[in-house]
């Protein structure tokens, strides 16, 4: 089962069910009828595999599937913010804001263009405001309809690792880890990480979404992805992110082997070699600058700006350039022979790796062990 496919009355009715005790107090709490409660809880048991609720002379006694289940409804109910909107719905408009066209969004879910705007319309109407305005051939949504995207991103986030939840409860392996991996990461520490969950936990798929901090926070912040490993970034630019520190990285210079720094070089031989680092307000690039304070004088102009650590590479190995990165992300270059380490930057120049994620968010137990493996994975990579 998908988390899009949940009939959310049925779910407003579940966690009402185990709030109020009965299935007569939960069906006045959310405006249906008692025998439409108790065929909605029927089918929400017959579609999750897992008894609910025992059936008792006095009320309902919520069992542990449904005590497990609960706090996850309550979020992504709070998140939708009506029990009007559909699953059919969500999901419409869920595939329409990813896609920006619902001949696009057509595409991708198999719906007819004509089910989808009649879709989207409705969930406007249960919403109380317009989501989408046409723009030509695509649309734009509209600012409540970018909010609402986002909250219905986190509310199938939510419910995708209640059913994870439930899997664990019935037994069953399986699941699936969602990362984004900033450049450091992907060189030693999340492979290490990936390898050591994977011995304990092999039925268990791993998505890897690599990309810069700029490019991943987003979907961090809607839900598509668990959590994010890299540089970490000031605390107070990330007010909604809880931010775990896991070592120091200590940047270095590289070149190709043979530069001419390797025997020795200077603040003004520095300044005279051109420099290829990510865009300005990264970590890597502000620790450069720092370098450049601590040598004194002005720094040199950036050429290149790049964040691929492969394009670095292979510009280093043809060129005259230097860069500051970690020896990890270059460790088989440098054991080849292809660059050459040709010293640690002065200064204080180091960055803070570590383990980012939602402020709210609440890992499912796999999740939780994946975050152990890559602390284990990291205490190695620093002793």
């Amino acid at each position: 089962m998908k988390p899009d496919q949940f009939n959310i009355r049925h779910l407003a009715a579940m966690a009402a069910i185990v709030d109020q005790g009965s299935v007569s107090l939960a069906a006045r709490a959310v405006n249906l009828t008692q025998p439409a409660v108790t065929q909605g809880i029927a089918k929400l048991e017959a579609q999750l595999g897992v008894a609910l609720f025992e059936r008792q002379p006095g009320g309902m006694m919520a069992l542990e599937a449904a005590r497990r289940l609960k706090p996850r409804v309550d979020v992504a109910l709070r998140l939708i913010g009506s029990n009007r909107v559909t699953a059919t719905q969500v999901r419409a408009f869920v595939a329409l804001a990813r896609s920006g066209s619902y001949a696009a969004a057509a595409g991708a879910t198999g719906v007819a263009e004509p089910s989808l705007h009649r879709a989207v319309g409705d969930l406007g109407l249960a919403v109380g405001s317009r989501l989408v305005d046409r723009r030509g051939r695509g649309v734009m949504l509209t600012k409540a309809g970018v909010t609402l995207a986002q909250r219905l991103r986190l509310a199938l986030a939510e419910l995708r690792q209640g059913l994870e939840d439930l899997a664990e409860l019935k037994g069953e392996e399986g699941g699936r880890i969602l990362v984004g991996a900033m450049p450091l990461s992907r060189a030693r520490l999340l492979p290490d990480a990936i390898g050591r969950f994977r011995g304990d936990a092999p039925q268990v798929a791993i998505s890897v979404l690599e990309g810069s901090h700029a490019e991943l926070v987003g979907p961090l912040r809607e839900g598509e992805i668990d959590m994010m490993i890299g540089a970490l970034r000031d605390p107070a630019l990330a007010i909604d992110l809880d931010q775990r520190p896991l070592f120091e990285d200590r940047p270095t210079i590289l070149a190709r082997r043979g530069h001419a720094l390797e025997a020795g070089w200077d603040a003004d031989a520095l300044r005279r070699y051109p420099w290829i680092l990510p865009p300005e307000g990264t970590p890597l690039r502000q620790l450069w600058q720092a370098m450049f304070a601590e040598l004194g004088g002005d720094a040199p102009p950036v050429p290149i700006e790049c964040g691929s650590v492969m394009t670095i590479r292979q510009l280093l190995v043809g060129g005259d350039y230097l860069t500051l990165l970690s020896q990890d992300q270059l460790a088989l270059e440098l054991q080849a022979g292809l660059l050459s380490d040709i010293g640690p930057a002065p200064g204080s120049v180091s960055r803070t790796i570590g383990i980012t994620t939602r402020a709210d968010w609440r890992p499912t137990r796999l999740q939780q062990q994946f975050m152990t493996a890559i602390e284990t994975a990291a205490n190695v990579m620093a002793s």
